[in-house]
């Protein structure tokens, strides 16, 4: 028991290797939907099950967009410039 600790431990000592290829953006799934559940479980006044997965799902989709957006933009940019 106490091996696989120190191996989980040790596992978390050096940053997880992200390519820059773009099926590296699907990190940006688990890390949105993350942030959103914090975020809306801190921000809620009441929370039922329903409205919670409806706001949780509104902030990210709204996340998810708006950085698909800026990667676009930012792409096109780097094109028009070197291009």
């Amino acid at each position: 028991m106490f091996t696989e600790v120190v191996f989980l431990v040790a596992s978390l000592t050096a940053p997880e290797e992200v390519g820059t290829t773009p099926q590296s953006m699907l990190w940006l799934l688990p890390l949105a939907a993350a942030i959103a559940a914090v975020y809306k479980a801190t921000k809620l006044p009441k929370i039922t099950a329903g409205n919670f997965l409806r706001e949780t799902a509104v902030l990210f989709g709204s996340l998810t967009l708006f950085v698909i957006a800026t990667a676009l933009v930012l792409h096109v940019a780097a094109w028009l410039i070197s291009g």
